[in-house]
């Protein structure tokens, strides 16, 4: 920060004066405003992540968004699909519930807790091949959301490897991250248990 831009006069928070807390009120505000642009770029870094596979994650991540577009999923299931992997390069060993934290302000309890467990879930097509165990999923089959997620993984996410399937640009899914990373946060109509 420069001199010439404006700060706050304490230097430990107990010492603020209301002034203070005034000010970054509407710094904040401002900057969450601009929460979908920095979805937005994250997304784009996924381009250079996790070499290995035959798409970057990038396209990993469109790809998803655009099979549960194209099986005709909701909005909050759509940009879930999209968002998925935002944590593979800062939590690569808890992306999931890193991506979760992210969407859980701006979607219904169920997409955030697919979100959350798709890491889980996603170890059924892969984790015996490692010598893991692949059913671990199956400790959470009464939950209400278990076949929520298996589907998730089933249909969107493990098959989202294909460098040949129509997969659309992060442009085309540029509206639905604005349109749910700027709800009111926590929001009780939206954040419900079904």
């Amino acid at each position: 920060m420069t001199k010439t831009e404006k700060a706050v006069s304490f230097r430990s928070m107990d010492q603020g004066t209301d002034a203070d807390y005034q000010f970054l009120n509407e710094l904040e505000k401002s900057h969450i405003e601009k929460l979908p642009e920095r979805i937005l770029l994250a997304l784009e870094k996924l381009d250079d992540g996790l070499e290995g596979y035959q798409v970057a994650r990038l396209q990993h991540s469109l790809q998803a968004a655009s099979r549960a577009e194209d099986s005709g999923a909701d909005i909050e299931l759509i940009v879930a699909a999209l968002i998925h992997d935002l944590g593979d390069e800062l939590a690569p060993q808890n992306h999931s519930q890193f991506a979760a934290a992210i969407i859980r302000p701006y979607v219904r309890a169920e997409v955030t807790w697919i979100v959350g467990m798709h890491g889980v879930f996603q170890m059924y097509y892969y984790a015996d091949k490692l010598g893991l165990n692949k059913d671990a999923r199956e400790r959470y089959r009464d939950h209400i959301w278990f076949e929520a997620c298996e589907k998730f993984c089933a249909l969107w996410d493990q098959a989202s490897f294909d460098p040949d399937y129509p997969t659309r640009p992060l442009n085309h899914f540029a509206p639905l991250v604005h349109q749910i990373f700027t709800r009111p946060p926590f929001d009780p109509n939206i954040i419900r248990d079904e």
